[in-house]
Order: C-alpha cells, then sequence, then structure tokens
C-alpha cells in the first residue's frame, strides 16, 4: 500500500480536529482566557500551509537530491511528532487545552517532556509539518508547510508564555531561564 500526501494530511486534519473537540477549555472551569486569536492564526498557517504545499511540486520543479530518502524520512519524522505530540498532550492531561487559558487548579509542569523543553507539544506538531514537507519531495512545499506554521507557533508561543507568567510568576521565569522553548539547548 502506498502513502499519499493526502493520505498523511487528512490523518493529520482528523487528530488535530478530534484534538480540538475534546481539549477546548470549558468556560466553566477557565480561570484565564489568553488566547489572542493565536489558534486561528495557527489554523489558517497550517490549512494553507498544507493545501498550498500539496500544489507546490506539480508547479515548482525545487526537488530534493534524493527524494525517495526524503520521502522515507518525511514519514519518520512525521510518527516521532505525532509521539512526541501526544505524549506531551497526555502528560498535561486535563490542563491542556487547544486554546490559551488557565484553568482552575492548573499546575505548572516541569517535568517529564516538559522537563526538556517547555513547548513539547509544539515541538511534535513542527516535526509533523517538517515530516510532510520532506514527503513531497520537494524543497519549496517543505518551506511553504513549515515556514508560515512556523511564525504562527512563535506568535502561540509568546501568547502562552505570557499567560504562565501572568500566573505562576517567578515560577514559570524561572523555568523559563532553565528549559529551551522548543529545540533542547539551542532556542
Amino acid at each position: 500500500m502506498e502513502i499519499s500526501y493526502y493520505d498523511i494530511t487528512i490523518a493529520f486534519g482528523l487528530s488535530e480536529v478530534l484534538l480540538a473537540i475534546v481539549k477546548r477549555s470549558k468556560n466553566t472551569e477557565v480561570k484565564n482566557k489568553a488566547d489572542k486569536n493565536s489558534m486561528l492564526m495557527l489554523w489558517l498557517c497550517i490549512v494553507g500551509g498544507l493545501v498550498l504545499g500539496g500544489f507546490a511540486p506539480g508547479y515548482i520543479e525545487l526537488v530534493f537530491p534524493a527524494t525517495s530518502l526524503a520521502q522515507k524520512a518525511g514519514i519518520i519524522v512525521i510518527l516521532v511528532g505525532f509521539i512526541v505530540r501526544w505524549a506531551a498532550i497526555l502528560q498535561l492531561g486535563k490542563m491542556f487545552t487547544v486554546d490559551v487559558s488557565i484553568n482552575s487548579g492548573h499546575r505548572l509542569k516541569t517535568n517529564g517532556l516538559y522537563g526538556v523543553v517547555r513547548h513539547p507539544s509544539y515541538l511534535g506538531l513542527l516535526l509533523i509539518l517538517l515530516g510532510v514537507g520532506l514527503f513531497t519531495g520537494n524543497i519549496a512545499a517543505l518551506l511553504i508547510v513549515c515556514v508560515p506554521s512556523l511564525l504562527a507557533l512563535v506568535y502561540r508561543m509568546q501568547v502562552e508564555e505570557n499567560a504562565l507568567i501572568a500566573e505562576f510568576g517567578p515560577d514559570y521565569l524561572d523555568y523559563k531561564n532553565r528549559v529551551a522553548r522548543i529545540i533542547p539547548g539551542v532556542y
């Protein structure tokens, strides 16, 4: 059985829609809602990048030198991304929401994957998108899929960190100084 770009994007899309339905904060639990349209921006960038990235190989001849290797690497990166993303979501449990909000009883998570990077679910998301871009075998598609989503994620991480600083103050600032945002030892 051969896997297509659309198979991958549909599976990814369904997992994110399920996540959006199940893990949206409920108004009765919300202590502080601070999303600032970051979820909307992220969805627009991801969906737009995936749609345009799917068309790019037909219009822009900018292929990887080893296309089949890039595609195989893409599948592996996608799988690692799903594992990291869902492990991070499961580690946060009921504190994880798709919208930036602080719920009643929210605690600062600093162990597990959150002891390695501050935003492991976003790292997983970026790995999934990187894998999808690699799977196309086209450098232009990779950039179209990844760059807008990365920019939206940087904005979203800032929004989320501002909410966490407002809630946890010095504890979050200390955590922020000790743990990289998304790439251990780099960023």
